[in-house]
């Protein structure tokens, strides 16, 4: 390890004339730390005229150091442990060799240097440590920064780590045996996280915790009321949100503490949305815990639903949040790239495409497709998060996860549209073929394999079925409810209304028949559906508009069976039955109303089904026999106001008497009785006159 002051007036980099330590442990074990000096970008070189060149200790550059004004680095102490380096040495901050040392300005920022490699120890021609060309990326095996020694500096985050590490600990949770979390003090590392007190996790020096996304991890916490566990994005913990608003606790808090006698459970889930590592701290304290490393469990696990799309050949797995849904899609079979999309097929819908490119870099990208060429391929920019997708064994996964209605409803971006209702089903198709490039679509993106029909998933419930062709039962179901929402039950209301004028009580008859005779088709047409389903389930809006007309359709006969007794001729109707009659023509009219809202629900819950070709017709024989019968009501709507006209013209003459019809009949009972006392106005009147006197 080399660190050392920069030459502030050098042009050449920062590692030209800089004054450095190198230090290390020799092949005992033995730390050691010395002076150099650096003249050249290369190890330390002895020309043959004496000149020296490179990476040298001071010394090489006069020859002997006798009294030690030349390598004034002194080594204070040293050791390694698990698999970390650790030395600690001084040096003035104004030497005395003013040629190879430069002065330190304890109260200004100065740059520092630093570079990590390999070394080669002394031998009989090279009689020092000689650094090797430390090679590896910036700020990983070599770097600079701006120090201020004056200044009181803590960057470290936890114990320190390396790759190499031999006995640092290691936990696995298995989700099943709780983790026992305890502190103590900190002894084992060299640069310990908090001086005082760490965490222990079963009875382990702040270890490095490793855990499955979609398994659940279970703590059992007796550290002391005083130590409040954590799962935090912040590698120093202790509060962090006062000074770092940008963390995010995914687990614990303050109530999490507790003591052996009495101990606190906590069980946390990571998620795939949970990032590859976070930390376990106190909430009280800074710098007591550690990482933990979270790694992807088995997909079924990181997700709550899962089915098969058709031919078995691609599994769709996802979770379902308010706002949002992360899906998944694993191939099982080799392929190039995996693509799933939105829609009947591949054509007008919107797919997401995984695959790994050349570098090894796993990529998803989102596409609206709206034909069968490759400039029918458009790139969208949907907004998708917790984006990955890997490559094993020529098996592709591909994960995301975006909103349910994007931000963007309403523009004329294609992906604006793309809207997920988990309440209706999500038709899912699929494609593979051997190479993706984003770049520039050609007809090598074409795919070799694809699902041969779509999939309905039914996100909410956790399942899917295959798309087919319209069941013939359910056709029945159909045909059933259009005769009795549309014919029959609207029939009775127009009789009742409309022909009370004939003679007789026909239009009670043709009325109750009607009534009766539609809700037993009602009744039936459901028991078909719910057999064919296999099941009755109220979970879409066509269900609930149908439940709501057959509610209020078997609410009319207990309603009629209640009705108060209708007034003689020439009575005022009771309050009471004034209220029944406004109460029965309501709910009547309501229940077709609903009725006619579960035939158009119906309809478009048929098409999502099973296609709108399919039922595309129907819709508009639907929609037209709908405008027929409001042209029919229109109609007999004029000829009753003009009845009723004449009715109130006919009752001013009174020389022809009052020739209105009794408008307050009852409406469901036929059992009325003419008497000679009713007047009929299509009788004649005799009058019998007599004298007076005879």
């Amino acid at each position: 390890m080399a660190f050392g002051w920069a030459d502030p007036n050098s042009s050449s980099g920062l590692m030209y004339h800089a004054d450095v330590a190198v230090t290390g442990l020799t092949e005992e074990g033995m730390p050691f730390a010395d002076d150099y000096f650096i003249t050249k970008y290369s190890e330390c070189l002895l020309s043959k005229d004496g000149s020296v060149q490179g990476v040298c200790p001071d010394t090489i550059y006069e020859g002997s150091d006798p009294v030690g004004l030349v390598n004034n680095t002194k080594l204070v102490y040293g050791h390694r442990r698990d698999g970390v380096s650790f030395i600690r040495y001084q040096r003035p901050l104004n030497s005395v060799d003013k040629k190879y040392d430069l002065p330190v300005n304890h109260a200004d920022n100065m740059t520092v240097i630093w570079a990590l490699g390999s070394i080669r120890p002394p031998d009989t021609l090279r009689p020092y440590y000689s650094p090797q060309n430390h090679g590896g990326p910036l700020q990983v095996a070599y770097g600079s920064l701006v120090l201020n020694v004056s200044e009181h500096v803590n960057d470290c985050v936890g114990p320190l780590d390396a790759e190499d590490k031999e006995d640092q600990d290691l936990i696995f949770a298995d989700g099943k045996t709780p983790l026992v979390v305890t502190a103590g003090p900190a002894m084992h590392y060299p640069n310990p996280p908090n001086p005082a007190k760490v965490l222990y996790i079963n009875k382990k020096e702040a270890p490095v915790l490793r855990v499955e996304r979609g398994v659940p991890v279970k703590f059992s916490i007796q550290a002391g009321h005083d130590v409040a566990l954590y799962i935090t994005s912040d590698p120093i913990g202790g509060n962090s949100t006062n000074r770092n608003t940008s963390e995010i606790i995914y687990g614990g808090g303050s109530d999490a503490e507790g003591v052996p006698a009495s101990p606190t459970e906590l069980t946390w889930s990571p998620d795939r949305n949970t990032p590859d590592q976070v930390y376990y701290h106190s909430l009280f304290e800074q710098k007591m815990g550690w990482k933990v490393q979270v790694v992807d469990g088995g997909l079924s696990d990181m997700y709550n639903n899962s089915v098969v799309l058709d031919d078995q050949q691609v599994t769709l797995f996802w979770t379902l949040s308010d706002k949002s849904i992360s899906m998944a899609a694993r191939a099982e079979k080799k392929s190039g790239y995996l693509a799933i999309a939105f829609g009947s097929g591949m054509v007008n819908s919107y797919a997401y495409v995984g695959w790994v490119d050349d570098s090894g870099k796993g990529k998803v990208n989102t596409y609206w497709i709206d034909g069968k060429d490759a400039l029918s391929v458009h790139p969208t920019k949907e907004n998708l998060t917790y984006v990955r997708c890997r490559l094993e064994n020529g098996i592709i996964t591909l994960e995301f996860t975006r909103l349910m209605d994007p931000s963007c409803s309403g523009s004329e971006r294609p992906e604006c549209n793309n809207i997920i209702d988990p309440t209706t089903p999500l038709k899912v198709v699929w494609a593979m073929g051997a190479r993706w490039v984003e770049d520039r679509l050609s007809e090598r993106n074409m795919h070799s394999v694809t699902s041969s029909r779509p999939v309905r998933v039914l996100l909410m419930r956790g399942s899917a079925e295959a798309e087919q062709d319209l069941r013939p039962v359910l056709a029945v179901h159909g045909f059933m409810m259009f005769v009795a929402w549309g014919i029959l039950l609207p029939g009775g209301i127009l009789a009742a209304r409309y022909l009370k004028h004939v003679k007789g009580d026909g239009w009670y008859q043709i009325h109750v028949y009607l009534q009766y005779s539609g809700l037993a088709i009602v009744l039936l047409g459901v028991l078909f559906a719910a057999a064919e389903l296999r099941g009755f389930f109220i979970d879409s809006v066509h269900v609930k508009f149908g439940i709501a007309a057959i509610f209020l359709a078997c609410v009319q006969p207990i309603n009629a069976t209640l009705h108060p007794k209708k007034p003689a001729n020439g009575e005022e109707p009771s309050s009471q039955r004034v209220l029944w009659e406004y109460g029965h023509i309501i709910v009547g009219r309501s229940a077709i109303v609903a009725g006619i809202a579960a035939l158009i629900s119906g309809m478009k819950h048929l098409g999502e089904r099973y296609g709108g070709q399919n039922v595309q017709g129907l819709n508009f024989a639907l929609i037209f026999w709908i405008l027929m019968g409001l042209l029919l009501v229109i109609y007999l709507e004029y000829g009753e106001s003009k009845r009723r006209r004449a009715r109130s013209f006919g009752r001013s003459n009174w020389v022809l008497g009052n020739i209105g019809e009794d408008d307050s009949t009852d409406l469901l009972h036929s059992d009325r009785t003419f008497t000679d006392g009713d007047i009929h106005p299509s009788e004649r009147m005799e009058v019998q006159l007599e004298p007076l006197t005879r």
